[in-house]
C-alpha cells in the first residue's frame, strides 16, 4: 500500500466521523429553540393583553367624551342637571360607568366639570377622566 492510498484511507475515516451531529448536539439546538418559542409565545400573550387594555382605554375616553359634549349641550341650552352625578351606560357599553363632579370656580358664572368614566374592579381603579369648564 502506498503513502497515498494510506492517506485517503485515513481521511475517508476522518470524513465520516465528522458528518453530522451528535446526540449532545442535537439536545442543545431543541434547547435553545425551545426556549425562543417560549420567549415568543410569551410576547404574542402579552401583545393581546396590551391591545386589549389600550382597547378599554380608547373606548373610555369616547365615552368620556360623548358625556362631556352632552353636559356641554346642556349647559349651552340651560337644562343642566346637576343632580345626576353617576350613571351606567347602555349595550354595548354595559361594562362602564360614569361619574360627573362639579366644582365652583373664581369666576361667575362658570363652573369645572369633570366627567370620570369606569370599568373593571373598583381595586385596581381603572377609569379616564376629562375635566373642563361650563359657562352659565
Amino acid at each position: 500500500m502506498s503513502l497515498t492510498t494510506a492517506t485517503t484511507v485515513s481521511d475517508q475515516r476522518s470524513a465520516s466521523r465528522q458528518c453530522g451531529f451528535t446526540l449532545l448536539e442535537v439536545m442543545i439546538a431543541l434547547a435553545i429553540i425551545g426556549s425562543a418559542l417560549i420567549a415568543c409565545l410569551s410576547l404574542a400573550n402579552r401583545s393581546v393583553f396590551s391591545n386589549d387594555e389600550v382597547q378599554r382605554i380608547t373606548t373610555a375616553t369616547m365615552l368620556a367624551q360623548h358625556k362631556m359634549s352632552e353636559l356641554e349641550t346642556e349647559s349651552r341650552l340651560g337644562e343642566l342637571d346637576t343632580s345626576e352625578l353617576e350613571g351606567d351606560w347602555e349595550e354595548p357599553y354595559q361594562q362602564y360607568r360614569w361619574q360627573v363632579e362639579y366644582s365652583a370656580t373664581p369666576v361667575s358664572g362658570v363652573q369645572q366639570v369633570s366627567v370620570s368614566v369606569l370599568w373593571g374592579k373598583k381595586e385596581r381603579n381603572e377609569e379616564v377622566t376629562l375635566d373642563s369648564f361650563l359657562f352659565n
